[in-house]
């Protein structure tokens, strides 16, 4: 597993709550995941990608204990400005993500402000260089709307 940098594990929680009150964070979300082993709800904030209507979260760590949870539950609740929804996850293929980061996430980060694209160049420097390399350690999941009860909150 990649570990994130110290600076992201130290403000985790407090974006935790900050994305669960509603504030709004560019382009983050809440992901709550039931735990693999445990059961019990499990937070995370991760970029949410927004496109066409459809949405996707990628791993910017690689096989992050939030990636591992949602590939075992396949679902999950995904808070948004504060507004909870049930969410699926499918996971994309190796070739599905490197399609996905090229025909799609580096297309939509050029329509960005240049604020954005700046920050966003930060997190997806890798994927612009080498998408296929990429696709191999950054999972991305696609979430689709759930007809079922979430999960519950941390």
């Amino acid at each position: 597993m990649d570990r994130p940098p110290r600076a992201v594990r130290l403000f985790d929680p407090v974006a935790r709550r900050l994305l669960r009150a509603g504030v709004p964070m560019g382009p983050n979300a809440l992901l709550t995941v039931r735990g693999r082993r445990s059961g019990a709800p499990r937070s995370a904030s991760v970029a949410l990608i927004e496109i066409g209507g459809r949405r996707w979260v990628v791993s910017a760590y690689g096989e992050t204990n939030w990636v591992r949870n949602l590939r075992s539950s396949g679902e999950a609740v995904l808070t948004v400005r504060g507004r909870p929804s049930d969410v699926n996850a499918v996971e994309l293929t190796t070739s599905e993500a490197e399609a996905f980061f090229i025909g799609e996430l580096l297309p939509h980060i050029r329509t960005m402000s240049l604020p954005l694209r700046m920050v966003s160049r930060i997190f997806v420097g890798e994927i612009a260089r080498d998408p296929a390399a990429a696709a191999r350690r950054r999972p991305v999941f696609e979430l689709l709307p759930a007809d079922r009860r979430g999960i519950g909150e941390d």
